[in-house]
C-alpha cells in the first residue's frame, strides 16, 4: 500500500512539472499572438476566439511532443529533451502560422514575431530541461537496479552510454541461474534487467519482482513480439489468445494506398525543386544522378527502388552486396555524405510509392543478397515481408542504419503486430526527429558487409528454430 501511494505522488509530480513545460512553451506563442497578429486580422477576435487560438497551440505542442519523446525526463538528456521539446514547438508554429495566414487572407504574416516567439520557447525548453532534471533527480534517488542475464552481458555499459547511472544504479549482475538459487538476492532492488533469459526462468523471476514492487525490463524475444499482436477471445469458457499472421483490414489498405498516392504526389511537386538541384549537384561528379537497386517487398518479390547515387559509379566492381560503413566508407562521394546524412538520397522512392512499389510506412526494404546472408542464421528475418515496405519505419524511427537484424526484426514485428493509421501516422512525424540525429545513420564496422553480429539476446538454440 505504501508503494502505491509513494508511486501515485511521484506521478502526480512528474505531471505537474510536465505540465508546466506545456505551459512554458505555450507562453512566448501566446505573448506574438496577443502583441501583434491578433491585430493583424479582418475581424479581431473576442476573449473566446483568443482562448481557442491559445488552446490550439497548447494542444498541438502536447500531442507533438508526447510523439517526440519531450517530457521524458527521467530517461532523456537535456539536448535530447531540448531538441525534442523544439521540434515539437516548431511543427506547431508552422501549423499555426498558415491558420494566421488563412485568418489575416490580404499578405503574409510578419516572420519577425514569429522567429522571437521561437527564440523564446528555446530559452523556455532550456531552463524546463535543466531544472526538470535537477529536481527529478534531487527528489528521486538512482534505482538499486539488478541485471540479469543468460547469454547477452554489458548492459552496466549501455546505462553508461546512454547517461542513466542517475537512473539506474547497478549493484549487481547476476547470471540466471544465481538468481533462480535464490530469488531472495533481489531483496531490496527497485529494477531489474532481463536480458537473453529463457520464457521459463524469466517468468519465475517477473512473477517474484511483480509480488515485490520491482521494476522489470525485459529484452523481449521474437516470439513475445508476435504475442503482443494477439487478440484476447474467450473460447470453451476460458480466456485465449488468437494468433494470426499479419492481416489488416481492407478498409486500412485502402485509405493507407490513398493516403500513400496523395502524399507521395504532394512531397513530389513540393520538393523537385530540391531533387532537381540534388541531381545536378550529383551529375557534375560523374555518373548518372539515380541508381536502381533490387529489393524485397510483401511476400518476397523483388522490385527495383530508386535512389539518388550517393557513391562511386563501381562502388560494387566486385559484385559483393555490402552495407556501408558510414563516413569512413571512401565509396561514397561528396555529396554523397550530405545527402545520406539528411536522407535526401531517399527522395526518389516518393515514385516507388506513387506507382505503388512501396508504402509510406512499412518494414524497410532489404537487398536479396543481404537478406539471404541473414536468413541463414536468422530463418525468421522473412517474417519481415508480410507487409509492403516503406520509406520509413519502426526500426528506422527506433533503430540505427546498423542495427542489428534481429533486432530490426523484432521492432518491425512490433509494427506489424498492431497495424493502424494512428501507427502510421506517428511513425511519419517521429522520422522528422531521426533526420538530424547523426547516430540513426552509423555505417557497420569497417571490413563488415552486413550488419549481422552476434546478437545479445539471442542463443544458439534460438538459432536452431524457426520460432522460440
Amino acid at each position: 500500500m505504501e508503494y502505491k501511494k509513494n508511486s501515485h505522488y511521484k506521478n502526480l509530480m512528474i505531471d505537474i512539472v510536465k505540465v508546466l513545460n506545456v505551459v512554458l512553451l505555450t507562453l512566448p506563442f501566446s505573448a506574438v499572438w496577443f502583441m501583434f497578429y491578433r491585430r493583424s486580422i479582418i475581424s479581431p477576435f473576442l476573449g473566446r476566439g483568443n482562448l481557442v487560438v491559445i488552446l490550439l497551440f497548447l494542444i498541438l505542442y502536447y500531442i507533438c511532443g508526447k510523439t517526440y519523446d519531450a517530457f521524458t525526463i527521467s530517461y532523456n538528456r537535456i539536448s535530447e529533451m531540448v531538441y525534442s521539446q523544439m521540434l515539437a514547438a516548431l511543427v506547431s508554429d508552422f501549423v499555426l502560422y498558415m491558420i494566421i495566414w488563412l485568418l489575416i487572407k490580404r499578405h503574409y504574416p510578419a516572420v519577425l514575431p514569429m522567429v522571437y516567439c521561437i527564440l523564446g520557447q528555446l530559452l523556455a525548453s532550456i531552463l524546463w530541461s535543466n531544472c526538470a532534471q535537477r529536481w527529478y533527480f534531487h527528489m528521486f534517488k538512482a534505482r538499486k537496479t539488478a541485471v540479469i542475464w543468460d547469454e547477452g552481458q554489458g548492459w552496466e555499459s549501455l546505462i553508461e552510454q546512454y547517461d542513466l547511472q542517475k537512473k539506474f544504479d547497478v549493484v549487481m549482475s547476476p547470471s540466471v541461474s544465481e538468481c533462480l538459487q535464490d530469488l531472495s538476492i533481489l531483496e531490496g532492488m527497485e529494477a531489474v534487467f532481463l536480458t537473453g533469459v529463457h520464457s521459463h526462468d524469466r517468468n519465475v523471476i517477473i512473477k517474484y519482482c511483480v509480488e515485490n514492487s520491482i521494476s522489470a525490463f525485459i529484452m523481449p524475444r521474437i516470439g513475445d513480439v508476435l504475442m503482443s499482436g494477439a487478440k484476447r477471445i474467450h473460447l470453451f469458457h476460458l480466456p485465449m489468445m488468437r494468433l494470426d499472421r499479419y492481416d489488416p483490414s481492407p478498409v486500412y489498405l485502402v485509405v493507407k494506398r490513398l493516403f500513400d498516392i496523395f502524399a507521395s504526389l504532394l512531397a513530389l511537386i513540393i520538393l523537385s525543386p530540391l531533387m532537381l538541384v540534388v541531381a545536378l549537384l550529383i551529375k557534375r561528379d560523374g555518373g548518372p544522378a539515380l541508381y536502381k537497386q533490387v529489393r524485397l517487398t510483401k511476400d518476397g518479390k523483388t522490385f527495383n527502388v530508386l535512389k539518388f547515387r550517393s557513391m562511386r559509379v563501381d562502388a560494387e566492381k566486385d559484385g559483393v552486396a555490402r552495407l556501408s560503413t558510414g563516413d569512413k566508407d571512401d565509396r561514397i562521394t561528396p555529396i554523397g555524405h550530405f545527402i545520406r546524412k539528411v536522407r535526401i538520397d531517399e527522395l526518389p522512392q516518393l515514385i516507388n510509392i506513387l506507382k505503388g512499389d512501396m508504402s509510406i510506412v512499412g518494414p524497410r526494404p532489404e537487398r536479396p543478397e543481404i537478406a539471404a546472408k541473414y536468413e541463414k542464421t536468422l530463418p525468421e528475418f522473412k517474417l519481415r515481408l508480410q507487409a509492403k515496405c516503406g520509406l520509413t519505419g519502426y526500426a528506422q524511427v527506433y533503430g540505427k542504419y546498423n542495427t542489428t537484424p534481429y533486432e530490426k526484426l523484432k521492432m518491425d514485428l512490433m509494427y506489424l503486430s498492431n497495424p493502424s493509421l494512428i501507427q502510421d501516422l506517428s511513425i511519419i512525424f517521429a522520422t522528422i526527429k531521426i533526420l538530424f540525429i547523426p547516430e540513426s545513420t552509423e555505417g557497420v564496422a569497417v571490413g563488415q558487409t552486413t550488419a549481422m553480429s552476434a546478437e545479445p539476446s539471442e542463443t544458439k538454440e534460438e538459432k536452431n528454430k524457426t520460432v522460440e
